[in-house]
């Protein structure tokens, strides 16, 4: 074969290599490179035969009709034979665009095209289908507890399938039961139930599933009548409510309560329509497996508790002095120990923070109580600055200004100097209030402004709450430490637990001067 007369004797030309991905000026200067190839190609089968055939014709006298026989220019010793052309039209000598392989059969492989990324399905129609791993999992244990019972699962035998695989508070068994027993056979069989829950709720989040489970078909939010099955099936099953059975009529109020304290924290908009935006913004779903776990139903302080609830009820049931379950403003003005003022209890009743449920003209029902009670109480929570910011801005501009304050503030004023004590004249209060907030625009507040301060709620007792306001001036030291060493209380949590125990101390005291604490008359006691 020729060889490169003006390199080094027995250098291989790499002309002859016929390597169109490669750039000969690249093998010149690595002459290695290139006698490794050439022994490459020829070790390769058809390289071999190539090879030998060649040599048979050579050796018969035949024409070497073979592409790149021709010597290069420098072989050839002559310029009779132009340069090749650029291998690249972008002027680079190691890339080509030629796709093809040599003619020689090169190994070495330029991939020039772009590669080509899958992107991954990412809506499905009907919901992502669930990884096979979590599905084969499920499935596993669906046969474990449908083993044996070919006809399916009574709800007695399908509780433990709502907690042990679809991980759902167990009080949400019947719900879910008769969500997959749409033919009320009162049994649910494994296809079915791998039909409804694998295939279609399997990969949704908690709040989801729950969303899904409540709502009725064809709305798309949930309603207060949608929580009463689970809370009949909590109130039946629980341990730390078995004592209610006995007392259906108080069953029921204790469930109410309950849905209204959801409402108020959860349902943000105020409307009656909860929706799946708010429920995954809320702590329900964390409130709901807290019950679930917890046999003491008092420990699960959001929403839940009985001693909440008791406190309401009787606080209520103390207001409400002919028990026809409605109260007007007399019974309200008398709360806390006459603790409001009437201008600010007017305005409740006007029904500017809310509208009553109440069909009753100028009567607050239940309901209303428990909205206004947990306001009253609460007023570092969110839902509580808003109620009580609508009845401050008289205009309702969405701005207090000093002419609102000075209002509301008059008559509180007014009953300091009835009750002897030294008033604080106004200017004084506005430029409290106004150090206290901090607001943008100190010539008026906005409820962004209050909310987010911790002391936003003892602006709106110095206006309207007296009792609340002399409690704020003297600054209770031992209770500043409780609210230390317990800073995930709330004020609710704190004003519900004293007076749980105040009001069972007066319980305990009227049973003691009645001399038994089997007979109490309903007509002077209260319900408990």
């Amino acid at each position: 074969m020729d060889m490169d007369c003006n390199g080094e004797v027995g250098r291989l030309d790499p002309e002859l290599l016929q390597l169109n991905e490669v750039s000969s000026l690249a093998i010149k200067s690595n002459s290695f490179v290139a006698d490794k190839l050439f022994d490459q190609w020829l070790s390769l089968p058809e390289s071999t035969a190539l090879v030998k055939s060649l040599l048979n014709k050579a050796k018969a006298g035949a024409s070497l009709n073979v592409a790149g026989a021709t010597s290069s220019p420098k072989s050839a010793g002559n310029n009779l034979v132009p340069p090749l052309s650029p291998r690249s039209s972008s002027g680079s000598p190691r890339i080509t665009k030629q796709r093809g392989p040599s003619v020689l059969g090169s190994p070495l492989k330029v991939i020039t095209e772009p590669i080509k990324e899958i992107i991954p399905q990412f809506y499905f129609q009907n919901g992502r289908p669930p990884p096979n791993e979590l599905k084969e999992r499920c499935l596993f244990r669906s046969n474990q507890f449908f083993y044996g019972h070919a006809n399916g699962l009574s709800l007695d035998e399908f509780k433990p399938v709502t907690k042990e695989i679809c991980m759902l508070p167990s009080f949400f068994s019947m719900t879910l039961f008769k969500k997959i027993d749409v033919g009320n056979t009162g049994i649910v069989t494994k296809d079915a139930f791998v039909d409804f829950w694998v295939n279609n709720m399997l990969t949704k989040d908690i709040a989801t599933q729950i969303f899904m489970l409540l709502k009725q078909p064809d709305l798309r939010y949930l309603t207060q009548e949608d929580f009463k099955p689970i809370l009949r099936e909590l109130l039946t099953t629980h341990p730390g409510l078995e004592f209610l059975q006995s007392t259906p009529e108080f069953q029921e109020r204790y469930a109410e309560t309950v849905i209204y304290r959801i409402y108020y924290y959860v349902n943000r908009a105020g409307n009656g329509r909860l929706t799946l935006k708010e429920l995954k913004r809320g702590n329900l779903i964390a409130a709901m497996l807290h019950a679930d776990e917890e046999e003491d139903i008092n420990k699960v302080l959001r929403f839940f508790s009985y001693e909440h609830f008791y406190v309401i009820y009787c606080k209520f049931w103390e207001l409400d002095t002919d028990h026809d379950f409605l109260i007007d403003k007399e019974n309200l003005i008398r709360y806390g120990n006459h603790a409001l003022t009437y201008r600010i209890v007017d305005r409740i009743f006007s029904q500017v923070p809310r509208k009553f449920t109440s069909e009753v003209e100028g009567k607050m029902g239940y309901e209303d109580f428990v909205y206004f009670i947990l306001a009253e109480e609460d007023k570092s929570s969110e839902p509580s600055l808003e109620y009580w910011f609508k009845c401050i801005d008289l205009d309702g501009n969405g701005v207090l200004t000093r002419n609102e304050l000075q209002f509301f503030y008059e008559e509180q004023l007014h009953r300091m100097e009835c009750m002897a004590q030294e008033p604080v004249l106004f200017e004084d209060i506005l430029c409290q209030i106004v150090d206290m907030v901090k607001p943008q625009d100190e010539a008026y507040f906005t409820l962004n402004d209050l909310k987010g301060n911790k002391l936003s709620g003892s602006c709106f007792n110095i206006l309207f709450n007296l009792n609340k306001f002399m409690a704020f001036e003297s600054r209770d030291p031992f209770l500043i430490r409780q609210e230390r060493e317990n800073p995930t209380l709330t004020e609710w949590d704190r004003f519900a637990h004293r007076e749980y125990i105040r009001l069972s101390m007066e319980d305990d005291a009227d049973d003691a001067s009645n001399g038994s604490a089997d007979v109490w008359d309903e007509s002077l006691e209260a319900p408990f």
